[in-house]
């Protein structure tokens, strides 16, 4: 990755701990809009990094409840509409 894309990462896992140890929402978007101000750029590489981790945390979520036997989410098959 660029500096860009590093940078932002970091930012990401930082954002994302943050937010769920203060169970915190609004932690994310105030760390888009600090960033934004100063670099665009940055802040859509920001919000990458934090939907593709989150994204990351929800599949091996779903992939440790199936393993434990759990209902967990069911996931859309290519045959599934809407």
């Amino acid at each position: 990755m660029g500096i860009t894309e590093d940078i932002a990462d970091n930012l990401a896992k930082k954002a994302i701990a943050v937010e769920n140890e203060l169970d915190d929402e609004s932690v994310i978007p105030h760390v888009a809009t600090l960033i934004g101000a100063s670099s665009q750029t940055t802040q859509e590489a920001f919000l990458t990094a934090v939907r593709v981790r989150k994204a990351e945390a929800r599949a091996v979520k779903f992939l440790k409840d199936k393993l434990a036997g759990k209902q967990g989410e069911k996931l859309p098959t290519s045959g599934d509409k809407g």
